[in-house]
């Protein structure tokens, strides 16, 4: 963070220094031919309307911060391939504009630097914290399907179609010169950018004397080839000995909120935290055991959760794309094969320089308006790291393939998928912290500062919105755990938590989300959601005082190469 002082409000001008680092960085792109605000959105082209209301207040709500890492141990080989992997991050960026807006040139139709910095963090003229509403003239509602389907395509068209690729995660849908429905894979769709990458892979595979991290770029640049990235995944489950990771691809399917199929490109460059990570690698032997003790009958829990996984604490130094859209990802569990999971499980990378940031500029603000005096001084850092940890951790517990035969539950349950699973890890981390610390194997907070700092935090992240799985899951549990008296409001309208309704509070959301995800009941999870994942009127009161109090929302990067001192 820049520290100002002499100056008045604060806040604004850093706001203002953001804009224009940003800017010098490239970050908006060069003012080209002033043509009117004329972009395809996916198929449809908008009629020129300059955007004139200035979005001060909404830039606002993103507090800014700067990624940065102490770099000196790191080899000039690896000073070397942070460069070109922020490189690569930044094609990344641009191909997620495409997938999830269309040509991005909209930043040089904008004439207002408020709403113009507003669209650069929404990546496109949709407010991803407000629920997804236009924030720029002449724009409607955002497709469900981004820009991975034609935005007239109707779902009775999709089933229609007789491609069986139409439902892989790494393929377009488009219309031939007839208007018929044809699919396109990534490979050919963005080959244009996609070769760049390539090129650039190719550079940091002959830099690199990490074994492990050569072979995971020489399979991940075949991947970027073919749109098969099991290998690569495998191999990425098996880098644990680098200094650096690098987190790249087309990997999430949150965008896809038509069907839940197709992934949007993203990348994360991090630096490990050596000492950090050595704390945690003990866990992972523990999951197995994790398993038998969820809170939920036998045939939900039956499967064995892979023990090759791996848990570490690094620096995030450049987030670009799906990661960077909106709210900031804080922690990282990857790969999303269900094959990989059943093999070897998944690999757990917590950014926690991202998620200091967060707890300090919007957590503990959220806490002091919200919270009775009393359990102020549980909300603590380590709770929220453990918290946030073990989110990620339970993303392997449960169940993977359904019990009725409905195979995945990622394919079961489609676009009700992202806010279920999300809600599994949430109370599933909160589940393993609570017996980790009975354990002994916790031993810096006590399971009141767990529950306090979740519960908490829930309000943090309702205010995602309705257009986002987190936001989703986090209004579900923030529901169940009310209606079970987990906790209540004092006469001054603060929060108390009552720990004994907490923990049974805990149990049933846990075997509820289990049950679900395990039938694959996409029918129940609709209906619930209808029932129990709206805003109560004293929800919506809690969020006006939060948003009174000019806490921040998320955050907003300052980033890039001279942040880390490499130019």
């Amino acid at each position: 963070m820049y520290k100002l002082i002499f100056f008045v409000n604060l806040r604004k001008y850093n706001l203002l220094l953001n804009l224009i680092f940003h800017q010098m960085n490239k970050h908006f792109i060069s003012v080209t031919a002033f043509v009117a605000l004329l972009c395809i959105s996916c198929n449809n082209k908008q009629e020129p309307i300059e955007a004139t209301n200035p979005l001060q207040q909404k830039v606002e709500e993103f507090a800014s911060f700067e990624l940065t890492s102490d770099i000196s141990h790191l080899s000039a080989n690896e000073k070397q391939l942070l460069g070109i992997f922020i490189d690569i991050a930044q094609i990344m960026d641009d191909l997620f504009w495409q997938q999830s807006f269309g040509d991005k040139n909209i930043l040089d139709t904008i004439s207002d630097e408020w709403t113009k910095r507003f669209a650069y963090i929404n990546y496109g003229p949709w407010d991803r914290l407000g629920n997804m509403a236009p924030f720029v003239q002449g724009y409607s509602d955002k497709p469900a399907g981004a820009c991975f389907y034609p935005a007239d395509m109707t779902k009775e068209e999709f089933e229609q179609l007789a491609d069986e690729n139409k439902s892989s995660q790494y393929t377009v849908l488009t219309r031939d010169n007839e208007g018929n429905l044809q699919v396109v894979w990534y490979k050919d769709y963005y080959k244009t950018q996609l070769d760049k990458v390539c090129e650039l892979m190719e550079q940091a595979i002959n830099l690199t004397d990490n074994a492990e991290m050569k072979k995971y770029l020489e399979t991940r640049l075949q991947a970027f080839k073919t749109d098969d990235y099991l290998a690569s995944d495998m191999a990425w489950m098996d880098m644990k000995n680098s200094n650096i990771d690098f987190v790249v691809g087309p990997i999430e399917n949150y965008e896809d909120k038509l069907f839940g199929k197709k992934t949007a490109y993203e990348a994360f460059v991090l630096i490990k935290d050596l000492e950090g990570s050595k704390n945690l690698s003990k866990f992972i032997s523990m999951l197995p055991s994790l398993q038998k003790e969820l809170p939920c009958e036998a045939k939900y829990k039956q499967e064995v959760p892979g023990t090759s996984s791996d848990l570490n604490v690094y620096d995030a130094v450049y987030y670009a794309g799906d990661c960077n859209s909106g709210s900031k990802t804080i922690a990282i569990n990857l790969p999303n094969d269900e094959r990989v999971h059943l093999q070897k499980g998944t690999r757990r990378l917590q950014l926690k320089n991202a998620m200091k940031a967060k707890f300090d500029k919007i957590l503990i603000p959220i806490s002091n308006v919200v919270l009775n005096e009393q359990q102020l001084d549980n909300v603590k850092f380590d709770a929220f790291f453990w918290n946030v940890t073990f989110h990620e951790v339970a993303h392997g517990l449960g169940i993977k393939n359904t019990i009725t035969g409905k195979g995945t539950v990622r394919g079961a349950l489609g676009e009700q998928y992202s806010a279920w699973e999300e809600a599994k890890a949430d109370i599933l981390g909160l589940f393993m912290v609570q017996k980790l610390i009975e354990k002994g194997e916790i031993t810096n907070i006590s399971v009141e500062d767990a529950y306090v700092t979740f519960i908490t935090g829930l309000l943090r992240s309702v205010r995602f919105g309705t257009s986002s799985a987190h936001g989703n899951a986090n209004l579900m549990c923030f529901n169940s755990f009310e209606k079970n008296g987990a906790f209540y409001r004092d006469d001054n309208g603060k929060y108390i938590i009552d720990m004994s309704k907490a923990q049974q509070a805990m149990e049933q959301w846990a075997a509820l989300i289990l049950q679900v995800e395990g039938n694959g009941d996409i029918d129940y999870a609709i209906e619930y959601y209808k029932e129990n994942g709206q805003m109560s009127d004293k929800l919506k009161n809690d969020l006006e005082k939060i948003a009174n109090a000019n806490i921040p929302r998320d955050i907003d990067f300052i980033q890039g190469k001279k942040s880390l001192g490499l130019e």
